[in-house]
């Protein structure tokens, strides 16, 4: 079968990217300029005063608690994405080669506790693991001290919640991608000596790179926004990034300053997402040049 070449001087070809633009440029595109124009305006008796001055973006540059509060979402965005990729990999592997004839229950029972509310079980969390709670309550039980658990209302706390609502994002794209790996491959590891470790390690995981880089930047830029875990977890004792704006928006009702402190998120998290793709293309050409 001849392929077919299509170039963008095909009308047809960008008549078909009509709807994909259109709906970017709404939703996306206007909104931030929007919040943008925004963020150069001012507030007066919590009431927005179209002043078109720098007053807001030098509030934003000379105060540290901003960055601050910036800092420590990038911090535990990271700290997500990477416990997310070391706790899915090896589900995604045990899903589709040690429990493969359960994958298909595993995966919708996976569907049915993500698309539970995250207000339930963020709160189900907070009765697991409160200080008379459930946790703490068999671990007495059985011989501990009372309260030998103190995690609830700390930074360790919000860490669980997101690493566990986002964790289903990790684990379905590996799988996707080491389901779409030849077993034939594998198999000529294992046929050439190689134990079942160095197999995986040296053709599985490899193969399974593009999933693994799609489900941590799923997890990183989602863990940028993350609102209910550290207020709710957290107990506020240290917001992130969505918090402050949140206060910025609704508390404090100065709006121009949560449009600049959105902007800055985003320009944050586009900063650290060129990072990861310029890691994933030079580890690309380094692979094709070997």
């Amino acid at each position: 079968m001849a392929e077919i070449q299509k170039t963008w001087r095909d009308g047809a070809l960008r008549l078909s990217t009509l709807p994909l633009l259109l709906l970017m440029g709404l939703f996306f595109v206007i909104p931030l300029i929007m919040t943008a124009l925004l963020s150069f305006q001012g507030t007066q008796y919590y009431r927005l005063v179209w002043t078109w001055d720098l007053k807001v973006w030098t509030d934003v540059f000379s105060q540290i608690h901003y960055w601050t509060i910036m800092w420590r979402t990038l911090m535990m965005a990271l700290v997500c994405t990477v416990l997310c990729t070391i706790l899915a990999i090896p589900i995604a592997y045990g899903m589709l080669h040690r429990l493969s004839r359960w994958s298909d229950h595993i995966t919708l029972l996976m569907v049915f506790a993500f698309l539970t509310d995250a207000v339930l079980k963020t709160f189900g969390w907070v009765l697991f693991l409160d200080r008379s709670g459930v946790l703490n309550g068999t671990l007495e039980a059985i011989g501990f001290p009372p309260a030998a658990v103190n995690v609830l209302f700390t930074p360790n706390a919000t860490m669980i919640g997101m690493v566990y609502n986002l964790l289903p994002y990790t684990i379905f794209t590996i799988a996707l991608s080491m389901a779409r790996i030849d077993g034939d491959l594998v198999l000529a590891a294992r046929d050439a000596g190689a134990s079942r470790l160095r197999a995986f390690i040296e053709v599985t995981l490899p193969l399974a790179k593009p999933g693994i880089w799609a489900g941590a930047v799923l997890v990183f830029v989602l863990s940028l926004g993350v609102f209910l875990e550290p207020k709710v977890m957290g107990g506020g004792t240290s917001p992130l990034a969505a918090e402050l704006i949140r206060q910025s928006f609704e508390t404090r009702v100065n709006w121009p300053l949560g449009a600049a402190l959105t902007l800055v998120l985003i320009v944050i998290g586009a900063a650290a997402l060129t990072v990861f793709g310029a890691v994933a293309l030079w580890q690309a050409r380094r692979v094709a040049h070997d």
